[in-house]
């Protein structure tokens, strides 16, 4: 066990409250991107883990619950504030120290803006180039920046469309990656356009999710287990009955500015194809409304 005297509270941590021109000494990501470890009166606690920090701990994450009710948020802000400054002028090695008061963005945003380039991009190999992806994933997706640049990567198994948006070859095959193929290509039947859609839908779900579509009960076993028990736990079954299908999602969680995100999940990922929209239908829905309001709501960060 470690000693006490190796975990000590920061001194000079810069406190920002809504409202002021100093700036913020983390980047807090949004909700869907940290672990929920708890929740209280009006507020939910979070595990943000320090990307590309070596040996650094990970970070707790108090936060305003984005379902409160407009006249208690107020109080919840006052009630944040009050904690932080709490927190700031402890330094004891039993009780958690403070790293940041800081004002964070919700991260639907960033989804959206996601999604409209990937959309524009699919648009532009199915509608000029008459090309089927074949392959659409969280995985193929580079972003550069703060989400400055989005662009669609690896195209070495696409397909050529014809005018009405079919494979033209009909000995051609579907590669794709299996847990992002709609049913159609499971179960040999037309390829079209709207099976990139499919996988676009589910590249939709991982970024609210940050999971892979489908292998939930992986994610769920215990890193330190032996390789042995995870594949005795692995549900091999249900993971194949899984395929082709729409993954469950926690609406709730994500709260109500995910609202078209989800919506736009749901549509793209129909088991009939017909159902789905085309890439330009996405484009054109997603454009009508680009710019979102982003309420800012103050967080704690603690370790």
């Amino acid at each position: 066990m470690a000693s006490a005297a190796s975990f000590k509270t920061p001194k000079g941590v810069r406190v920002r409250s809504c409202g002021s021109s100093a700036g913020s000494p983390v980047t807090i990501p949004a909700s869907p991107f940290m672990k929920k470890l708890g929740c209280g009166t009006g507020v939910n606690v979070y595990l943000m883990n320090r990307v590309g920090k070596l040996n650094s701990s990970p970070w707790a994450v108090k936060k305003i619950n984005s379902k409160c009710a407009a006249k208690q948020l107020t109080v919840y802000q006052k009630r944040l504030n009050e904690e932080a400054k709490v927190l700031k002028g402890i330094n004891h090695p039993n009780i958690v120290g403070f790293r940041a008061f800081a004002t964070a963005k919700d991260g639907s945003t960033n989804i959206e803006k996601v999604a409209l380039h990937v959309a524009r991009g699919l648009q532009y190999l199915h509608n000029e180039k008459r090309l089927l992806h074949g392959d659409m994933k969280s995985c193929n997706v580079v972003i550069k920046g703060n989400f400055e640049t989005v662009k669609i990567c690896d195209v070495g198994v696409s397909l050529q469309l014809d005018e009405n948006m079919r494979v033209a070859d009909p000995q051609a095959e579907y590669i794709g990656t299996e847990p992002w193929k709609p049913k159609e290509a499971l179960e040999e039947g037309e390829i079209t356009d709207k099976a990139d859609i499919f996988a676009y839908g589910l590249t939709l779900w991982e970024m609210m999710t940050l999971a892979m579509p489908h292998l939930e009960m992986l994610e769920d076993s215990d890193e330190d287990e032996e390789e042995d028990s995870m594949e005795v736990s692995f549900d091999e079954d249900s993971y194949y009955e899984r395929l082709g299908t729409r993954p469950p999602l926690d609406t709730e969680a994500l709260g109500s500015s995910y609202q078209r995100m989800v919506e736009l999940f749901c549509l793209c990922t129909e088991e009939d194809p017909k159902k789905r929209p085309s890439a330009a239908q996405v484009v054109q829905a997603l454009e009508s409304n680009a710019l979102l309001e982003e309420t800012p709501c103050e967080v704690i960060v603690i370790d």
